[in-house]
């Protein structure tokens, strides 16, 4: 009897095989790495809570935190957390991937079946996520073979490590062979908290977020997986009438207590002054257990607006992925300058604290002028509370409207995603922001930003499309690809699988 799930996994990896795109690695076969059993830690702590192999799974990405959960569903039909996974590597900025080329890793509700498993990918092993999906494709979203995967290099992936792509996959696998057709993959940009959604508010993509916050809030508050269904370009969730492509499903009390909760601590947040920000990213990031340590803040082009709340506990030991090979890092000089949260107006303009000097009357700069000598100081009163930074604008709408976007590159383009010019970096260093909070320029005059990102290449090849197509290849020249090349990472002579 206990060789029975074995044997069930082996016939399913058979056929899996056979579905899923080759790369020639083992002659076409199933490779070892892909029938390695799940770690035993893992399996005590699934007798710990109650679970078992065979038990259908759920796993959720989160770019900014850099985790990915694996949850599994209980005999009582609801999931629960197994394991939280600290993801080497994304690229791109937070927002969904809308194009071919963009570097974006892709958010939204995917599903994955047997046949996106790639037993023989040359990223150790890998799935592909489903993009795009309906939604994408209503909305006009292109691109294709966008994978989880091993190593820790991405150009619109994820990409776990090898020993965390060889343990997720297991977990995929025993579930396919337990049954499960099919496992829901969501993808967010961050944890959908109240917190989150009331900084982000005025980020371009604060609509989208808003509606996969749809989804996140039922699975949250029911803990059962939300049927994904699509209104015109808009995604719906619940039941069966959600999955049938009713605009308006029935919404369970327990999503609608949790939704009106929430959006009562966003009010209350705004109210209480939070500042409406965006992040920005040379190129993605990773969890900071692949580095050791966090960014020093003096690193950073902007320091995060207010105090910086206490440290979580880490759901995982940094001591064990510290350990993880990670071999070629894709674009570390990208991961060195870290996140950027910068306030930005009503509009999504860039706000830049300054403090206020007082600044003397012409008359009485003439009469120190001919005095020669400047009178003594007196004395400043204590003041018991300091007065309030001033806000200035980094560009002035009416004075000159593309200074913002001389500055920071095409981050804050209207009407595009929140992605960097392949292999260009849209965030000018620190030298270029200083000048213009300490000395604004007068209203006429253009703000210049220290290095203007430079064009897109011409005729390059698509990125994370083709670099994590099943066929892939070891991530050793995603660093040091030259400015016109797109990041590509498919080997030269591999052969061009077709989904």
């Amino acid at each position: 009897m206990a060789m029975r799930p074995l044997v069930a996994a082996g016939f399913a990896l058979l056929a899996l095989s056979l579905g899923a795109c080759q790369d020639g690695s083992m002659g076409g076969g199933v490779p070892l790495r892909a029938l390695a059993p799940v770690p035993p830690k893992t399996l005590a702590l699934m007798a710990q809570k109650g679970m078992s192999q065979s038990d259908p799974i759920l796993i959720r990405a989160y770019k900014r935190e850099a985790e990915m959960e694996v949850w599994k569903r209980g005999t009582n039909g609801q999931y629960a957390l197994l394991k939280t996974f600290p993801i080497c590597r994304w690229s791109g900025q937070l927002g969904p991937k809308t194009k071919q080329g963009d570097r974006q890793a892709p958010e939204g509700f995917y599903t994955v079946t047997p046949g996106q498993m790639n037993p023989n990918s040359s990223y150790y092993l890998s799935f592909d996520t489903g993009y795009p999906n309906a939604y994408d494709r209503a909305n006009g979203r292109t691109g294709n073979y966008i994978m989880v995967h091993g190593t820790c290099s991405s150009s619109g992936c994820f990409a776990m490590t090898d020993e965390s792509m060889g343990e997720i996959y297991a977990l995929a696998r025993d579930s396919f062979a337990g049954g499960q057709r099919a496992f829901q993959f969501q993808s967010y940009p961050f944890r959908m908290t109240a917190a989150n959604i009331a900084k982000f508010r005025n980020d371009p993509n604060a609509p989208f977020w808003k509606n996969l916050k749809e989804g996140s809030d039922y699975f949250e508050a029911l803990r059962d997986e939300p049927r994904v269904g699509l209104c015109g370009t808009k995604y719906v969730f619940g039941g069966a009438d959600a999955a049938a492509g009713s605009c308006t499903p029935r919404v369970e009390p327990q999503v609608a207590e949790k939704r009106e909760r929430d959006n009562r601590e966003i009010a209350d947040l705004i109210a209480k002054g939070t500042p409406a920000t965006r992040l920005v990213y040379d190129d993605g990031s990773q969890n900071p257990v692949f580095r050791g340590q966090q960014t020093p803040a003096n690193t950073l082009t902007f320091a995060s607006l207010g105090k910086a709340p206490p440290e979580p506990e880490l759901p995982y030991d940094p001591k064990d992925y510290a350990q993880h090979k990670l071999g070629d890092v894709s674009r570390p000089e990208s991961l060195a300058a870290g996140e950027r949260e910068i306030e930005v107006d009503a509009k999504g303009r860039p706000v830049m604290m300054a403090a206020v000097a007082p600044i003397p009357t012409k008359a009485a700069a003439a009469n120190l002028a001919r005095k020669g000598t400047a009178p003594a100081a007196k004395p400043e009163p204590v003041v018991a509370e300091p007065a309030k930074p001033a806000r200035v604008m980094v560009a002035d709408a009416e004075g000159d409207p593309a200074a913002y976007k001389k500055l920071f590159g095409n981050v804050f383009s209207n009407g595009a995603p929140a992605t960097p010019a392949t292999d260009a970096a849209t965030v000018p260093a620190v030298a270029a922001a200083e000048p213009i909070a300490a000395k604004p320029a007068p209203k006429h005059a253009p703000a210049k930003a220290a290095h203007a990102a430079p064009a897109p290449a011409k005729g390059g090849k698509p990125d994370e499309e083709k670099a994590a197509k099943p066929v892939h290849k070891t991530a050793s020249a995603a660093a040091t690809a030259s400015p016109k090349t797109t990041g590509s990472t498919t080997p030269k002579n591999s052969p061009t699988p077709k989904d």
